[in-house]
């Protein structure tokens, strides 16, 4: 039974992969948009395992995929323990990795959002599954204290995290380019940990809010505005500034002069209109905050009990009064919830994006993740496409439930409309000569730019699903049989790595942990490991 068995330790070759998507880039929107923006979201945890390993004495290779390369050239051949970090996007290339250098022997380890949703599917493939991680964890893993296959944990949320300084050479190799930041290098921080709302899509549902402290927070401020004043921060925070005062008072305390600009994602609830003026006042350039849907979560959105097109005026409302102060702004929206039904929700979105050309609109499909309780739900009321790979799950163009009060061909009508409008011309032309930032209209070009492929894609699906039975079936439920067109798909994502997973692999374990398999860290022995 796997558990903990000390074993003598060496100095070890180390590499630390984060899947920041799980394709190679092909043309030059898709090129530009990798280094323009996927590139910037590397992650801080996999960072601090880094620096982990590194104390811990071990020889450390960190980088990060964004569809620049072959992944697999990305780290050294010859390792004795491998880190991947990956979404669920991203998880068949994660397990081909693991396939890959599980052949020389390398321990293999996952981590990130992915490992945390489906730890038993994660444990097909890699040696240890990780859910929660800190340096003692870290400790034992690279100790072999683990008999593979484990499932394990800190047990405790992970709140002491590496300064930036400490992070600037793995930072370095994540987003500079010759040593130096780019002009699109986003430095992301973290300010708190956890989320006090409960919205049942989340996997931060559960999770206790906790701010980290000022002091960290500050140091990390001050090196940056001398170091780098010109980078922007990206605070990775789960929703920040819910202690909104106390988090100000700390960006504040840097001179105005030398504050680094910075984005974050927040509930309109904590953008109170006397709120923003700060804001603007500590160089906040960029806020994505969380609409969701016309008829559900609008407490979050600062709604209260409004639905509908109260909802929708009040909302714009807000936006409007956050650009007076905020140069940037993103609305996150899902399309397919339960209570969304007919064209209302369409029409109602579609009218948003018209009338605030400043912001940007992300339409997500809702996928249920592992662990939530939305995933619960789906998968009681037997709605969760169970032959779905993994891969295939936060593509943005299919979804892996059935629709409550929409059929497939119906939604993707709905889908392609939705992204018409946000693609054409004329939103293009109002993004372009919108009075900002010479970056962000660059920015939302190409974002606009990338939403026609989208668009394509949805309209590819639609008319396949009008002439294969085969699928229609699938996504109406009526099918546990993963069509071809999937495959196909899986196959033209994973490229070379396609022959990696099989088909008779693609189907996932999507059941829970069982009760008693998750191992706990412990303190590493007196000299380290």
């Amino acid at each position: 039974m796997p558990g903990l068995t000390p074993r003598a330790t060496r100095r070890k070759r180390v590499g630390i992969i984060e899947l920041l998507t799980d394709t190679r880039t092909s043309g030059w929107i898709d090129h530009l948009y990798a280094r323009v923006l996927t590139r910037q979201f590397a992650s801080i945890t996999p960072q601090a395992v880094a620096i982990w390993c590194r104390q811990l004495g071990h020889h450390v290779h960190y980088t990060t995929y964004y569809g620049q390369a072959d992944p697999r050239t990305l780290v050294p051949p010859d390792l004795d323990v491998l880190f991947v970090s990956a979404y669920t996007r991203s998880s068949g290339v994660a397990y081909a990795l693991a396939k890959l250098f599980g052949r020389s022997r390398t321990l293999t380890v996952i981590g990130g959002p992915h490992a945390k949703a489906y730890a038993a599917e994660c444990a097909r493939y890699f040696d240890v599954v990780v859910l929660d991680c800190d340096k003692a964890l870290i400790a034992d893993i690279v100790s072999d204290r683990f008999d593979p296959p484990s499932i394990v944990t800190s047990g405790r949320m992970l709140t002491d995290i590496p300064t930036v300084e400490e992070r600037l050479p793995d930072l370095a190799a994540a987003l500079f380019d010759r040593g130096r930041p780019t002009p699109s290098t986003m430095i992301g921080l973290l300010s708190s940990v956890g989320c006090p709302y409960t919205c049942n899509f989340c996997m931060d549902w559960n999770t206790t809010y906790a701010t980290l402290g000022g002091e960290r927070l500050e140091t990390d401020l001050r090196f940056l505005s001398e170091r780098y004043p010109k980078v922007l921060v990206a605070y990775h925070d789960p929703n920040f500034g819910v202690r909104f005062d106390e988090t100000m008072s700390v960006i504040e305390r840097i001179p105005a002069e030398r504050r680094n600009r910075y984005i974050m994602e927040s509930a309109l609830a904590i953008l109170k209109p006397d709120r923003l003026p700060r804001l603007r006042d500590t160089n906040c350039v960029f806020v994505a905050p969380g609409i969701e849907s016309w008829g559900d979560y609008s407490n979050k959105a600062g709604a209260g009990a409004k639905q509908g097109r109260d909802k929708l005026e009040q909302v714009l409302g807000h936006f409007e009064q956050l650009g007076r102060h905020v140069p940037g702004m993103q609305a996150n929206f899902l399309f397919g919830l339960d209570g969304d039904r007919g064209r209302e929700p369409v029409e109602l979105t579609k009218e948003f994006i018209r009338r605030s050309a400043r912001v940007w609109p992300t339409i997500n499909i809702p996928t249920p993740l592992g662990g939530t309780p939305l995933f619960d739900q789906m998968r009681r009321e037997g709605r969760v496409l169970k032959a779905m790979p993994l891969a295939l799950y936060f593509t943005m163009h299919y979804p892996v439930t059935t629709l409550k009060h929409y059929d497939p061909i119906e939604y993707y009508g709905h889908l392609i409309d939705i992204y018409d409008t946000i693609g054409s011309a004329r939103m293009l032309g109002r993004r372009i000569g919108a009075r900002v930032h010479p970056y962000l209209r660059f920015l939302m070009a190409v974002r606009t730019l990338s939403s026609r492929a989208d668009a394509r894609e949805f309209r590819a699906v639609r008319r396949r699903m009008l002439t294969d039975p085969q699928l229609l079936a699938f996504h109406e439920g009526r099918s546990d049989t993963l069509p071809e067109f999937h495959h196909h798909r899986f196959e033209a994502r994973m490229g070379a790595y396609a022959e990696l997973i099989p088909r008779a692999e693609r189907t996932p374990t999507l059941d829970p942990v069982a009760p008693g398999t998750v191992f706990s860290s412990r303190p590493a022995p007196a000299g380290g490991t």
